[in-house]
């Protein structure tokens, strides 16, 4: 690890980065250049004091998964990203890993949603980024590690992760996960990794390892989509996928029809991630 290298590439590239590049209100914030230590760390989803020594040359050696937090907070491309990662003192990932890096161009995209439930996934259902509102609306799926990271894994490991759904829908949702999964395998965009989590899910649940030998694929979540919201409850909802040109990745944006009771409701949510942001 390069420490003094690394403190100085973290400090330039935060710099370099204004507030309005990453979704936040430009105004009299500070009188340094670019962001403030503050606000990487926030996008990082680590502490400031951590953030704060890893720029004064103090600061222990960032794991892997740190790495790519800062990273995706800082809005490196590829390039930037390997840099980093070789300053940390830690392998270069495989390019074909790629898939778990956001580009700054659909980060860009997430930073103008920051009104909107809106998050980027990957084909085996990792989320890699969340919009404020979509914490409200679905919970803070990004702090997951190892298998768990994976919403297919938990969906078939944690009853407790079904609660946002309807019962009704359950199955339907379990088809397409499956499918999703059978997907990404067929693909090989996901190399080794959708290898270990099929290995994984077939001796501990009998309802995936019997779905996974129906070899259904193709199946896909519709447009439309029911939460189950433990404070305002049933939430009919649209779901829209932009994604990327490998299909490793898509950009989720959900929203409600006007005049509707979950049009309301929606904007409850909205209203009070808007208040805890003061």
């Amino acid at each position: 690890m390069d420490r003094a290298q690394l403190a100085d590439f973290l400090r330039r590239r935060r710099e370099a980065l204004q507030p309005e590049d990453v979704g936040l209100r430009k105004g009299p914030r500070s009188r340094t250049p670019g962001l403030r230590r503050e606000d990487v760390a926030t996008l990082a989803g680590m502490s400031v004091d951590y953030y704060i020594r890893l720029e004064q040359e103090r600061g222990p050696q960032p794991s892997q998964q740190m790495a790519a937090a800062l990273a995706r907070g800082l809005r490196l491309t590829l390039d930037e990203r390997d840099h980093l990662f070789q300053l940390a003192g830690h392998p270069t990932p495989g390019r074909g890993a790629s898939a778990e890096h956001v580009s700054p161009a659909v980060l860009r995209v997430l930073d103008r949603l920051a009104d909107t439930p809106a998050q980027v996934v990957t084909d085996l259902s990792e989320t890699l980024a969340q919009t404020r509102p979509a914490v409200a609306l679905l919970g803070d799926q990004t702090c997951f590690t190892g298998p768990e990271r994976s919403a297919i894994y938990r969906w078939f490991t944690d009853p407790a992760s079904r609660a946002i759904y309807p019962e009704g829908d359950h199955e339907l949702h379990s088809r397409i996960f499956v499918s999703q999964l059978r997907t990404a395998h067929v693909r090989g965009s996901q190399g080794p990794r959708s290898t270990a989590l099929i290995r994984r899910l077939l001796p501990v649940s009998a309802e995936f390892a019997e779905l996974w030998s129906r070899h259904e694929i193709g199946y896909r979540h519709g447009d439309s989509k029911r939460i189950l919201h433990p404070r305002v409850g049933l939430l009919d909802l649209q779901c829209q996928a932009l994604l990327a040109e490998d299909h490793t990745q898509a950009l989720l944006v959900f929203t409600a029809t006007p005049g509707t009771d979950s049009y309301e409701k929606l904007a409850l949510l909205i209203a009070d991630t808007g208040a805890k942001r003061r």
